[in-house]
């Protein structure tokens, strides 16, 4: 996992334009990609993307997908649990409200609705759950992140909040 995301950041910073930074902007297309640090909804570390486009000057609305799984494995008994969640999410970006003059970075909070896809299994063949602590259920998450760019469209994002990790960091990118 770790040599793909480094693959994926080394091609991209080789293959992107020289054109000049600014703010978060309408008409922006934004991916970010990461790890979340913790799961709020079983165990396991995240691992997703979102994806949002610029509506207006300081709103962006788009998807993200998350993806994680934990088990167990002692004495000749095994469980997994594995998760899907999948929301939509908008965005307030806040620089031009808090005044900000610093182009490299992007600030935002923001909601997500969406639903978990959840799936247990465990080795004696069982497939599905046994109560409802885990099964499939809406998701609502709220977010507070920021973005800081190296380059015009290649940057670092951090965020924290409520619906699948407390604190997810990654790559994004601006198309």
């Amino acid at each position: 996992m770790k040599k793909l995301l480094s693959s994926i950041l080394v091609m991209t910073l080789l293959l992107v334009g020289t054109k000049s930074f600014a703010q978060y902007q309408q008409g922006d297309k934004l991916l970010n990609a990461g790890i979340g640090l913790s799961s709020y909804y079983g165990g396991g570390l995240p691992i997703g993307a979102s994806f949002e486009v610029g509506v207006t000057d300081e709103i962006s609305v788009g998807a993200q997908l998350d993806f994680y799984t934990w088990g167990y494995n002692y004495g000749g008994y095994k469980w997994r649990y594995t998760f899907l969640p999948i929301a939509v999410r908008g965005s307030y970006h806040v620089n031009e409200l808090l005044n900000l003059n610093n182009d490299k970075l992007d600030l935002y909070g923001g909601l997500a609705l969406g639903y978990y896809i959840s799936k247990y299994s465990d080795n004696s063949g069982y497939t599905g759950f046994y109560d409802n602590s885990y099964g499939n259920r809406v998701l609502f998450g709220l977010h507070i992140g920021g973005r800081y760019y190296f380059k015009p469209n290649v940057g670092a994002f951090a965020e924290v909040g409520y619906g699948v990790s407390a604190l997810k960091l990654g790559v994004t990118f601006k198309f």
